[in-house]
């Protein structure tokens, strides 16, 4: 059997994105999201959420942008001057690599943050990190230990095949400079995933043995999903996706998505699309889904 999951990313970040990631579970293929405990619009997701539940709702760790949910004085390798955490995913890394950024400030955010969704009464189906922060050295034990901690069955494995690069870049004529980009970051986030998956496996943590949507993430259009969806091997498989409505609101975050996001939410609910799966057997499910299969990881056919 084929399973898919469809988590849209950034529940929360904003009001619009918020909507748009609700709209595509009703009227489209979203199945499960991930929220941000510190995004502009928790309390709306939150809210919102329980007016849907068959949306399946993980936590997306954040160690990027925004206000931390812990006193800042308590994570200061973590924030800048503002208070604010701003570390990018190379910068993290350095950080970490340097010994600049200390794992244990790490910890006490990212429980932080885990324990600010827990405490609004939702149960987490999963773990992820925004911009996959969660895959790095040391974070990625981190991310593993508070799973266990707070009793989340899953997280998220980004690792993905993705299609041949000269394939990637003669779909499309224009804008390949991001396109190149974008398969190389999905190269290198993959390369950190490999070993990852290996210690979701050793702890007895679910994830979904195939992985989409990294190096297609603001490319990802009604076509670009159908490729990866008539391509879906036996087993479940997880579509990354970030579907949302651009506003002032959005544009203010600093995201790089923004009508591709209103681009992603038309193409999930597109109708054609729900009955090409149909067709094709493949069954919609969340991150609930691998809870209860026999064996974590090794998913069954």
């Amino acid at each position: 059997m084929k399973r898919l999951i469809v988590n849209a990313d950034d529940f929360g970040l904003t009001a619009g994105v918020t909507q748009g990631i609700l709209d595509a579970h009703r009227e489209g293929i979203v199945t499960s999201t991930t929220l941000m405990a510190n995004g502009g619009a928790f309390e709306f997701a939150v809210a919102a959420s329980r007016q849907a539940p068959s949306l399946g709702v993980g936590v997306h760790l954040n160690l990027s942008e925004g206000l931390p949910i812990s006193p800042s004085f308590f994570i200061p390798t973590l924030v800048d001057h503002r208070g604010r955490l701003h570390l990018t995913p190379g910068r993290l890394l350095k950080g970490i690599l340097t010994r600049r950024v200390n794992l244990a400030e790490v910890k006490i955010e990212l429980g932080a943050q885990i324990a600010r969704v827990v405490g609004s009464g939702i149960s987490p189906t999963h773990l992820d990190g925004h911009k996959h922060v969660h895959v790095l050295p040391g974070v990625s034990d981190i991310v593993i230990r508070l799973a266990l901690e707070f009793s989340i069955p899953s997280v998220r494995c980004p690792l993905e095949a993705p299609p041949g690069l000269l394939e990637t870049l003669n779909r499309r004529r224009t804008g390949r400079a991001s396109l190149l980009k974008q398969y190389l970051v999905g190269r290198g986030v993959s390369a950190f995933a490999w070993r990852f998956k290996q210690k979701l496996a050793k702890a007895g943590l679910g994830y979904p043995t195939h992985f989409y949507g990294l190096s297609q993430t603001g490319f990802l259009d009604l076509r670009r999903i159908r490729g990866v969806v008539s391509q879906l091997p036996r087993g479940t498989s997880e579509l990354m996706c970030h579907p949302g409505y651009a506003d002032a609101t959005l544009a203010k975050t600093g995201t790089r998505l923004l009508v591709e996001r209103v681009i992603e939410k038309c193409a999930l609910c597109s109708p054609f699309l729900r009955s090409f799966l149909e067709v094709s057997g493949i069954r919609l499910v969340n991150y609930q889904a691998l809870a209860r299969l026999p064996q974590s990881g090794a998913v069954a056919a």
